[in-house]
């Protein structure tokens, strides 16, 4: 039980330690995807194509440890 309780308050301040970029990542994802779902549904089914390439992304970062976009964010200014 104890163990439990020290992996909970470990996984609870893990989340107060995610930086702004990483954030504005998962917001911009999440829009992407969101965005190409409606357009598959109302426009074209190949827009399931953009879900499907920033699902690859989201991959491919957790992996390489490298994003494209948090590049393009420090290079904006926007803090770590």
């Amino acid at each position: 039980m104890l163990m439990l309780l020290m992996l909970k308050k470990e996984l609870y301040n893990n989340q107060n330690n995610i930086t702004m970029q990483e954030r504005i990542v998962r917001a911009v994802a999440g829009t992407f995807v969101l965005i190409s779902i409606l357009l598959a549904v109302y426009v074209n089914i190949n827009w399931l194509f953009l879900a499907g390439f920033v699902g690859v992304n989201l991959i491919q970062s957790s992996i390489t440890k490298w994003c494209l976009m948090t590049d393009i964010l420090t290079k904006l200014g926007v803090p770590k």
